[in-house]
């Protein structure tokens, strides 16, 4: 798993609580209508009429526009190997349908990370958020808590 050392989320913090703040790189993500064609055959869905895209775009578009890839934030998290993070919830809030063809502004950061104890077992909460304008309207945003299991 190679990571981009030019990425700002490969920065690692003093202790996984100062992750909260850290902001991603940000940038610009266009949805392709090549890109939208094969998405929503692969989702086994009609295609979209109007330029709209398939709202399964929410899982790659913001990570992508924002700058950041899936290893980075393993890296930045310190997770201890790809099944060691779980996947707690996606919250997705569309303010406007997306469409193919705009370029979104994406941008986010790392909201919170919480550790959590039980009996047998440790691990942080991380929550991380990515909004994507268009212009200066919000068209989305995008909220995901991960669980990085940590070894007793």
């Amino acid at each position: 798993m190679a990571i981009d050392p030019s990425h700002a989320a490969t920065v690692a913090p003093v202790s996984i609580e100062e992750l909260a703040g850290h902001r991603f790189t940000g940038g610009q993500r266009t949805i392709e209508h090549w890109e939208n064609f094969l998405l929503t055959e692969v989702c086994g869905g009609p295609q979209l009429s109007d330029g709209l895209a398939h709202p399964a775009h929410l899982f790659h578009v913001p990570l992508d526009g924002a700058g950041v890839s899936i290893a980075d934030l393993f890296s930045l998290a310190e997770a201890e190997g790809p099944d060691r993070v779980g996947l707690e919830s996606y919250d997705w809030e569309y303010f406007a349908p997306l469409r193919e063809d705009v370029a979104y502004t994406c941008s986010g950061e790392v909201v919170a990370v919480t550790p959590r104890r039980a009996e047998e077992s440790a691990w942080d909460e991380l929550v991380f958020a990515i909004e994507l304008h268009d212009g200066d309207r919000l068209a989305a945003r995008v909220t995901n808590t991960w669980q990085i299991w940590r070894s007793a």
